[in-house]
């Protein structure tokens, strides 16, 4: 292996560790199906790694390497453990954007099924509202009512239609939720 691909202690980097880092991997049956705000979001953020943070960090680390001894160079060994991050997370983008499927709302208009990329609203056993949007593994966020569409609740309400109950498993047990709202919004 060439030293350019090992650590400071003289131990090979291994590609298999860096997956442990990333976010859920893809069933390799399962289309990368993503929304066109987490689309555009991905290759953003694959720009700005590329064009400006990677370059950034480089010219530090070309800097502090400049500076002496490497072995007890702070700004070298954080900086080249940022480049190999920031390296890691290219890769893993490269791979997600590579074979990405958009699905755009504006052709789903009009459906009365759940599939990726609705709005839902459901309610729980406790009479509790909940809406959630059905996004790609790299976009879920909780807080913001966006859940992964693989998820065990997405599968469960997946192809279901307004006035539906589904049984979906919690930690706490079984719970029944009924289907009330299915929505198809641009651009939330």
């Amino acid at each position: 292996m060439s030293k350019a691909f090992t650590n400071e202690d003289n131990a090979a980097v291994d590609d298999a560790d860096d997956l442990e880092d990333l976010p859920e991997v893809l069933p390799a049956d399962v289309k990368n199906c993503m929304t066109p705000e987490g689309h555009a979001a991905l290759k953003e953020e694959l720009r700005w790694l590329l064009k400006d943070e990677r370059p950034r960090i480089t010219e530090i680390v070309s800097w502090a390497a400049g500076n002496g001894d490497r072995s007890e160079n702070g700004d070298y060994l954080y900086n080249k453990k940022r480049l190999r991050e920031i390296d890691r997370r290219i890769r893993y983008l490269t791979k997600r954007l590579d074979k990405v499927e958009v699905v755009d709302p504006k052709k789903q208009q009009g459906l009365e099924q759940i599939f990726f990329g609705a709005t839902v609203t459901y309610i729980r056993e406790d009479d509790t509202e909940v809406k959630v949007k059905l996004v790609a593994v790299d976009e879920a966020d909780m807080a913001q009512g966006k859940i992964n569409w693989l998820s065990p609740v997405a599968r469960a309400i997946s192809k279901k239609r307004v006035g539906d109950i589904v049984e979906i498993r919690t930690p706490a047990g079984t719970e029944s939720i009924e289907i009330i709202k299915i929505e198809y919004i641009l651009g939330a």
